[in-house]
């Protein structure tokens, strides 16, 4: 019997597997279907919907009985949706933060696909680009092969965004604007039999970063999210498998929070510091590694794990594997706040470090997201 929580990694492969296709590992046990649809309501941490079943009454009824995912580190979107996407932890697929460090770009913004901190944005999609960033098969592309109709539905502005192109590509993508054509696009999108679909929500998230996780807009917003998955079970056809996941969990930052960007005794040998407020990738000078681990961890004390690199794949934190190209993109130094503590950049990050909800670290809040399953 299986005793450890299961990885977000582990989703798709075993709805593959469910759908048929040959050598996928169906680790978490899923039933054969003809139909399946991945819904991943974003920032929809396990114990925020635990403490919140009266504003999701139908998630709630369907979450009985069933148990978490861990979506391991980072707890943030870009590596979740790349988990999604490829099967793998980020130790393989590459995307270690919201944004990490490229040889050709600096630090790469992997959400916007820009030069990280850079005011005009400046799109990155030539230079660095996303199927190189991220070579790996996609679920999408593997589906496709075996005779599975694989879709996409999500925001329209995302179709052809760097971050879709390195985690979606392969899936037929079907652009919405709202609740009510998410719903009617998933439907359209699995009436092929066999047929994959997954489907994407952000605005849960965007309610929590901006006025904190459990909050009356959070609050609000999850009802509509409840909404949204009971209207997907009113309409899906029949024969479809529905499981309904996150990216990541959230926590409020407490006031105690440190500006990286201010700390002048931070500064000495790093070259730039990456990831965000809840993970920090810290690249050092050459030769500076061991004063940079030195001096994190007497500034920051009880308030953060730092280690180096080495010592942070060892530990697993990036998944059981990490490959040669993605060494490289974590830091020399790596720093997970713990409790409600932040490292801010107040001055690279003006627009994050002003928002009261965050996500990226080792507590269950940000790291256990539902696995909520419903047969149609």
């Amino acid at each position: 019997m299986r005793h450890e929580i299961p990885r977000l990694a582990e989703l798709t492969p075993s709805i593959l597997a469910a759908l048929g296709v040959p050598d996928a590992s169906n680790s978490l046990d899923l039933r054969p279907v003809p139909r399946a649809c991945v819904l991943l309501v974003d920032g929809l941490g396990w114990e925020l919907l635990g403490a919140h079943p009266q504003d999701a009454p139908v998630l709630t009824e369907l979450a009985a009985g069933a148990g978490p995912l861990r979506v391991g580190l980072p707890a943030t979107t870009s590596a979740g949706l790349a988990a999604i996407g490829t099967g793998v932890s980020a130790g393989e697929h590459g995307m270690v933060g919201y944004s990490f460090a490229l040889p050709e770009v600096g630090l790469l913004n992997a959400l916007g696909w820009c030069r990280h901190g850079e005011q005009d944005r400046a799109d990155l999609r030539e230079l660095a680009v996303p199927e190189q960033v991220q070579p790996r098969q996609t679920v999408f592309q593997l589906a496709a092969e075996s005779g599975i109709a694989a879709s996409v539905v999500s925001a329209a502005a995302f179709a052809d965004s760097g971050m879709t192109r390195a985690s979606l590509r392969g899936g037929d993508y079907r652009g919405v604007h709202a609740i009510g054509d998410l719903i009617a696009a998933t439907e359209e999108a699995l009436r092929p039999r066999p047929s994959f679909c997954f489907a994407y929500h952000a605005d849960l998230d965007r309610m929590g970063h901006l006025h904190g996780p459990g909050s009356l807009a959070w609050r609000m917003q999850l009802r509509q999210v409840d909404r949204l998955v009971e209207g997907l079970l009113e309409n899906l056809p029949t024969g479809t498998l529905l499981t309904v996941v996150a990216d990541h969990g959230m926590v409020q930052l407490g006031p105690d929070s440190l500006d990286v960007d201010s700390t002048e005794e931070l500064w000495p040998g790093v070259r730039a510091v990456g990831g965000e407020v809840r993970l920090r990738h810290v690249y050092t000078e050459a030769g500076a590694r061991e004063d940079v681990l030195a001096s994190w961890r007497s500034v920051l004390g009880a308030r953060a794990e730092v280690c180096e690199r080495d010592d942070a794949v060892e530990r697993g934190w990036f998944g059981p594997r990490v490959d040669a190209s993605t060494t490289a993109r974590i830091g020399d130094v790596v720093a997970v706040p713990r409790g409600d503590f932040g490292l801010l950049r107040g001055s690279a990050e003006p627009f994050e470090s002003r928002l009261v909800g965050h996500h990226g670290a080792l507590t269950d809040a940000e790291q256990l997201v539902p696995l909520v399953c419903a047969y149609r």
